[in-house]
């Protein structure tokens, strides 16, 4: 899997969960997942962190980037099982979906970072 483009798409997809978290506000989507303002601004700025060395950065940033943001992923989603509101962060505690999710993000993340992710082909490097 290129490194580069999961770092665009994934950065893309949780930059606009950040957004649609913004318009939404602080409550429970569906009861099923939380949104709350902190959570939104996080995933704004890792979003925004993976698209810009998705687009410009070297093939060590992509890297580094997308392997650390999995470990933290990874961290949160454990977290979130044990101290659900990650220690008076959150208004609202994080449900068993928002922590499969971050789980999901996590070994993804970690998996293209550091094991099964290939270097960028140069022809997507723009």
């Amino acid at each position: 899997m290129d490194r580069r483009l999961y770092a665009r798409v994934v950065g893309v997809v949780i930059v606009l969960i950040g957004i649609g978290g913004l318009i939404l506000g602080e409550k429970s989507l569906f009861d099923v997942l939380n949104i709350d303002i902190v959570e939104d601004v996080i995933h704004l700025v890792t979003g925004g962190l993976m698209v810009a060395v998705g687009f410009r950065g070297s093939d060590s940033a992509v890297r580094n980037v997308v392997g650390g943001l999995g470990v933290v992923y990874l961290v949160v989603g454990v977290l979130g099982f044990f101290v659900p509101d990650l220690f008076g962060l959150l208004p609202s505690e994080y449900t068993v979906v928002d922590n499969v999710i971050h789980l999901l993000l996590g070994v993804l993340g970690i998996a293209v970072g550091y094991v099964i992710g290939r270097p960028a082909d140069s022809r997507l490097a723009t």
